[in-house]
């Protein structure tokens, strides 16, 4: 009789397995155990009493954690906020006071006082609410909701009293709300749904509800409003050229002009208190650094020039130091202090286990190739010591996202095995100007596809590289890469593939996924009853008869910005067809993989697959 264990094994499969190959070892240093123990210290918050509140991710919570910004033993404030991916998750919002911390739990907002307590729900009178902003009182609240199928934001106070609508219109959502420093106004992004490329920057009186738009173009994006100390300007950045720029505007909508021409985009910025100096995260091609902009003059100096990743800076009450998280290529997230007038920089946080610190990492070399059409495509190239003849290349999801100088761990272990690892930029990635990130409209699964195949024949030209050892592994948008370059490659350039919770058919997953992601589609290939044609054109969906090479499937069952069906689909048509495939699903796990024991088997089945397919026994 066979042993039902394993037969359980094999129906969670779904497919051929891969077996683990016992003649392989993971590299000295190194194992799949310690890479998913890490736990992640993110979306910090800097008090004007000089406390920081921070989300760690661990291994089966998002909680909300404070501590001085001096350094210390941190103070845990939530026991039970569930995962969520930083991607898509919200920094906890002091109250101008410092006295009261507000944040999202659950699908809605709760407070805690600064000395403690059990965390208070104030939006019962919503189905969900988000995006807490504090007025200046440290009394009301401004929070979002969604009604009539849009965004609006509505006004209340720390008791959760029924609150006063300050938006009703259904022309857009209604986004990142910042009230004016005498709470007479605010200003806030509109996404309109006339045009989705297209936000506006709009300033609303509270007492009348009377709105103005202060910047609005056809299909240019603005965002991030934010006011001066003073009140006499509202910043905020567009992509009026090809870059994401600062501005500046009166609320009266005069005196409109562009701070900083650093020819970079902009990521994110604070005012200081005193308002003579901004401070700006630019990504200079994957590496997001520290600068000040002089507010006057516009005049950029560099803060922090490192390689890797800052981000969320945040400024002490009396503009002597600033805090913000950082991570790298060698060095997984952290926060850290800068103070101002000697530039020394405190560690306040120690995510890395000292086993991890023993080992050497990679930095990856930043390289292009021309795509099919001649389109350069920036990339990033991970060498190892000593190379096993087999590469990895990694298309990131999205599309409108870039790889750049983050911590990586699957590279970085996969490097340490001997692999050749390649994350592609393809069209439609982000900080390479707005045509670049424009190039896949209406093309998703051809040029981008083109792009990743042309990575894989960059890499065979490699002297370290065999031809026929050559994976492809992404997730999300990246996933679907992954089953656009398997089943429609005529060349057969990969070996092997491994798509997580990537999609297989357009159509049908705009049907089933949220809201936002449905919108977010539309941004780049129009609403489907207009242009099915493309989505079919980018579905490749009917093409699993192409696959010549096994793939690797892996899917959560919570998933809303890809709906598992989406694999479920790729799954029958690969069966249909007599394919070679593994199929796992997880029935915790929303879109991306969170919880630690699903992310180490999600790890361990990627290694044994990819390990089987390129490495020779």
């Amino acid at each position: 009789m066979e042993n039902p264990i394993k037969l359980t094994e094999k129906y969670e499969r779904n497919g051929w397995p891969a077996l683990k190959r016992t003649d392989l070892k993971p590299p000295p240093g190194l194992n799949l155990s310690l890479l998913t123990s890490l736990e992640r210290i993110r979306s910090h918050r800097l008090s004007s009493q000089g406390e920081i509140a921070y989300i760690k991710d661990g291994e089966t919570l998002s909680d909300v954690f404070t501590m001085s910004s001096n350094g210390g033993w941190p103070s845990r404030v939530t026991t039970e906020r569930p995962l969520v991916a930083y991607w898509d998750d919200e920094i906890p919002e002091w109250s101008p006071n410092g006295e009261w911390l507000a944040f999202c739990f659950n699908g809605h907002v709760h407070i805690v006082p600064r000395t403690g307590g059990i965390p208070k729900k104030i939006t019962d009178f919503a189905v969900s609410a988000s995006a807490p902003r504090w007025m200046p009182d440290s009394n009301g609240l401004i929070v979002s909701i969604e009604r009539d199928d849009t965004d609006q934001l509505l006004l209340t106070d720390r008791d959760g009293s029924w609150p006063r609508a300050l938006t009703t219109d259904t022309v857009g959502d209604h986004w990142d709300p910042r009230p004016s420093p005498d709470s007479k106004f605010v200003a806030f992004n509109l996404r309109r749904f006339d045009d989705l490329n297209r936000l506006d920057i709009v300033l609303l009186e509270i007492a009348s509800g009377k709105q103005v738009t202060l910047y609005g173009k056809p299909s240019v994006r603005a965002m991030s409003p934010k006011w001066s100390p003073d009140g006499k300007w509202i910043s905020f950045i567009a992509q009026e050229g090809q870059r994401e720029e600062l501005y500046l505007i009166k609320p009266d909508g005069e005196g409109l002009h562009q701070l900083a021409k650093d020819g970079n985009d902009i990521f994110q910025y604070e005012w200081s208190p005193n308002g003579k100096q901004i401070v700006a995260v630019i990504n200079r091609g994957g590496s997001f650094e520290l600068v000040l902009i002089e507010t006057e003059s516009g005049l950029v100096s560099k803060l922090r020039s490192e390689v890797g990743i800052h981000s969320n800076p945040n400024w002490s009450s009396d503009g002597s130091f600033l805090t913000y998280e950082f991570e790298s290529p060698v060095l997984f997230p952290d926060l850290y202090r800068m103070d101002l007038h000697n530039k020394k920089i405190t560690q306040l946080t120690f995510s890395n286990p000292p086993a991890l610190q023993k080992n050497k990492f990679i930095v990856p070399e930043q390289i292009t190739y021309k795509s099919y059409d001649g389109l350069e495509i920036p990339a990033f190239l991970y060498r190892p010591q000593r190379s096993n003849g087999a590469a990895i290349l990694y298309p990131h999801g999205g599309p409108k996202d870039q790889y750049g100088f983050a911590w990586d761990e699957l590279a970085q272990y996969f490097t340490a095995k001997g692999y050749i690892y390649l994350a592609p930029n393809y069209r439609g990635s982000t900080g390479y100007g707005k045509d670049f990130e424009r190039a896949n409209y209406n093309d998703w699964g051809v040029g981008d596809t083109q792009d990743c195949l042309y990575g894989a024949k960059y890499l065979r030209n490699l002297k370290d590289v065999k031809p026929d050892r050559i994976g492809i592994s992404g997730g999300s948008y990246g996933g679907y890469m992954t089953i656009n370059a398997l089943s429609r490659d005529p060349e057969y350039l990969f070996a092997c593939g491994v798509a997580k919770y990537g999609d297989s058919n357009l159509v049908s997953s705009w049907a089933q996924c949220e809201k936002r992601l449905r919108l977010y589609t539309e941004i780049f290939l129009g609403h489907p009853s207009a242009n099915l044609n493309i989505y079919l054109k980018g579905s490749p969906i009917t093409e699993a008869r192409n696959i010549q090479k096994p793939v690797l499937i892996l899917h959560g069952l919570l998933d809303t910005v890809v709906p598992p069906e989406a694999s479920e689909e790729w799954v029958e048509a690969l069966r249909s067809e007599g394919k070679t495939f593994e199929y796992k699903t997880y029935d915790d796990e929303p879109h991306g993989f969170l919880r630690r024991e699903n992310l180490l088997d999600v790890y361990e089945r990627m290694e044994r697959f990819l390990d089987w397919y390129l490495l020779p026994s």
